[in-house]
């Protein structure tokens, strides 16, 4: 965008950018546009087209799953383990990322901002996740990098919190979650352990 003619150094457009996200939320879809109206007021195609291709390049490239999550999800799907999506991305983002991965046949059902209006931790986006999976809050389980976002809001629902260290880019130091993880794999032994406690409830061996 700078070689385009965006007209302002690298270090002022990452910070215009940071403060339109701060302000509009992390999934907001259109901060080049909101940052070309802001130098300009008007929107620059030369400047956004340039924008977004870098943009998706990048995004293209970054976009790879963590270690082990194909093994973890076909192992999870072999359990009869139905999985949901909750995301605070719009629709067509969500599930553009899940089918580059090649993730899109594997989710029972993907909740985002769209099917509800509201973002994370409002508890709206969880329970619509758990009526469309038609399961309870104690049988289920929520996996998250976010601890602020992911942990809190499943867990005003009643939900079983997993922290996904492995994702975390906030530098998390209390998740306040049940389980912790450092590796995705880890999931299947929490799922055990807590199928344990359950059956030891309900006084089954």
């Amino acid at each position: 965008m700078i070689d385009a003619g965006l007209g302002l150094t690298s270090v002022e457009a990452e910070a215009r950018i940071d403060a339109i996200y701060k302000e509009r939320g992390i999934e907001f879809q259109n901060v080049f546009d909101q940052l070309l109206y802001d130098v300009f007021q008007k929107v620059n195609y030369k400047i956004l087209s340039a924008g977004v291709l870098a943009y998706r390049r990048a995004r293209e490239a970054a976009l790879v799953p963590y270690p082990h999550v194909n093994m973890t999800l076909v192992a999870l799907l072999k359990r009869g383990i139905r999985l949901a999506v909750v995301s605070d991305a719009p629709g067509r983002e969500a599930w553009l990322r899940l089918c580059y991965l090649n993730f899109h046949h594997l989710f029972d059902c993907v909740v985002t901002f769209e099917d509800t209006g509201e973002r994370k931790p409002s508890p709206s986006p969880f329970l619509r996740a758990l009526q469309e999976l038609d399961v309870k809050p104690a049988e289920s389980l929520m996996v998250g990098d976010w601890a602020e976002r992911d942990m809190v809001g499943a867990a005003q629902v009643g939900i079983t919190t997993v922290f996904a260290r492995y994702g975390d880019t906030f530098g998390t130091v209390e998740s306040h979650a049940k389980y912790e993880l450092n590796d995705v794999s880890e999931l299947l032994d929490v799922i055990d352990r807590e199928n344990t406690v359950h059956q030891a409830a309900a006084g089954r061996p």
